[in-house]
This record gives C-alpha cells, sequence and structure tokens, in this order.
C-alpha cells in the first residue's frame, strides 16, 4: 500500500539509487574482493588468489605511510587555515552591509575558477622570480629565492596555502548561511547587556553555527584525505624530491596504473577508506560531544 502511494517518490530516487549501486556499492566489493588478489591488468588470465599477502604488503611499505603522514601535514596547516579564514571572512561579511554581495562574489572567485588555473597563477606568485619572493627578497625577508618544490618540508605547506586561498570561499558561504540564521533577539539582548563583539561571536555566533563547523571539519578531512590533483600537477607520480608531496591517492596511483598491481592499489584505497571513516568519527565525536 505504501509503496503505490509513494511509486512516484521512489521513481525520482531510482536514479540516484542506480547510481549509488552502480558507481559506489558494486566498486567497494569489487576493491574489497581485488584486495585478496594477485592482479596485473596486462595479464589477467595469471590471477591468483594471495589471501592477505596485499595486506601484509601495504600496511609494511614505508611509502604508504609516508604519503599518509605528507597528507595528515598538509591537512593540519589546510584546515586550520582555511577554516580560521572563512570564519573571518564571514563574520566581516556579516557586519557590513555596502557593497556585501559585490565581496561575497569577489571572495568566492577562487572557488569557481579552474583548479589548473588557478594552481598557474598560485605557481607564478609564489615562484622564485613571482613577485611575493621578489618582495620579500626586496625588503630582506629572504636572503635568496626559494625553489620550495625541492625542498623536503615546503612542498605541503605550500599546496596546503593554495588549497585554503582555493577553498575557503565555500566554507565562507556555509558559515555565512548558519550566522543568518540565528535570531537576532539574542544579539539585541547581548546588547542590552552591554556584551562586547567578541563576546558575542565566543557565547553566541559560534555556539551557534556548531553544526555548520562540525560539517565544514568532517568534509575538509572527507577532500583532503584524497588530495591528488593539487600534488599531480606539480610533481611526478613519486611525490617529488625526497616523496615530500607524495600522497595515499597519488601512491594508490601509482601502484596501480604505473606498477599494473591493481590488488595492492585496491588494499591502499580501502586502508585509506578505513583511516578516513575512523578520523572522520574521532572528529565528530570530540566536536559535538554533550550535544
Amino acid at each position: 500500500m505504501k509503496f503505490k502511494e509513494h511509486w512516484v517518490a521512489y521513481l525520482f530516487l531510482s536514479p540516484w539509487v542506480l547510481f549509488f549501486l552502480v558507481f559506489l556499492i558494486y566498486p567497494f566489493f569489487l576493491s574489497f574482493q581485488n584486495s585478496f588478489l594477485d592482479i596485473n591488468v596486462l595479464n589477467p588470465e595469471n590471477t591468483r588468489f594471495v589471501g592477505l599477502g596485499n595486506w601484509i604488503t601495504v600496511v609494511s611499505d614505508g611509502k604508504f605511510w609516508l604519503s599518509l603522514f605528507n597528507v595528515l601535514f598538509n591537512q593540519v596547516i589546510f584546515i586550520t587555515l582555511s577554516f580560521v579564514v572563512a570564519l573571518l571572512a564571514a563574520l566581516m561579511l556579516n557586519e557590513i552591509e555596502f557593497m556585501a554581495s559585490l565581496f561575497r562574489t569577489i571572495l568566492f572567485v577562487p572557488v569557481i575558477t579552474s583548479i589548473t588555473v588557478a594552481m598557474i597563477i598560485f605557481d607564478f606568485l609564489v615562484s622564485p622570480v613571482g613577485p611575493i619572493q621578489e618582495n620579500l627578497l626586496g625588503i630582506g625577508m629572504l636572503d635568496a629565492p626559494v625553489f620550495w618544490k625541492f625542498e623536503q618540508w615546503l612542498p605541503m605547506p605550500m599546496i596546503a596555502l593554495f588549497s585554503a586561498w582555493k577553498w575557503f570561499g565555500v566554507q565562507m558561504i556555509i558559515f555565512l548561511g548558519g550566522i543568518a540564521s540565528i535570531n537576532k533577539s539574542l544579539y539585541e539582548a547581548a546588547d542590552l547587556d552591554g556584551a562586547s563583539w567578541w563576546r558575542k561571536v565566543t557565547k553566541i555566533t559560534l555556539p551557534m553555527i556548531k553544526p555548520q563547523i562540525v560539517f565544514v571539519l568532517t568534509i575538509n578531512i572527507i577532500n583532503g584525505l584524497q588530495m591528488f590533483v593539487e600534488v599531480f600537477m606539480n610533481f611526478d607520480l613519486q611525490g617529488g624530491p625526497y616523496s615530500s608531496a607524495l600522497t595515499p591517492v597519488l601512491h594508490l596511483y601509482q601502484t596501480g596504473f604505473e606498477q599494473m598491481k591493481m590488488g595492492e592499489a585496491s588494499t591502499i584505497g580501502l586502508l585509506l577508506a578505513v583511516i578516513i571513516f575512523v578520523l572522520t568519527t574521532l572528529q565528530m565525536k570530540i566536536t559535538t560531544k554533550g550535544d
């Protein structure tokens, strides 16, 4: 009876359900199956069962853990920087009325810019002959130009800086939506009590937009640990000198499509999914504690 009453809703849901089953659920189980097999795409007839061999290889692979450390190092900087900038921008735009729409548009432009174009612009700005380093040399903050792509510890912070500039606009809009939904009478009552701007932000704004904060942090962790394009555009599949820009997805791509070890690549993907799940769960439990 219920199906007959809601068949139209099920009809409209069916394309998404089909997409979910074909492109998410089926690949997941296929990857799980492949993680127990030794598969070479050039010689699929030689596929053989290896049990936990792929899992043991990946877990004992130093490059995998190095790639995980690199991306976590990157994400600590990116999440902190983008969160602070996006929140400050949202608070600023919430306070101004004159040309607020124009400022929102300008700050959102990096988001809608092609990542390839954005990376080319960023690469020029921070290059040894770019305007930023030239100005720093001019005022004496640098003794010599810095070739950040060839340093051991600079690639990930620089990519984090680029990602924060590229994507903070999305977080800003989410925070703005959350701030706009807050009951204005709370601020009026705070004004009557003589509360300062900072006290209103810490005692009213931040607690009231906690759902938006949790959402932004969760999405950042999920997307950040899957980072690929930003690194692939600047470095080879090894992650550059010292493998300092190697990420788990780059390592997965290298294993699966360069070394043709699809079973091992599937294992890397599943292990990364487990790590993302664990970190996301911990983050949500910490940020929603007491709710």
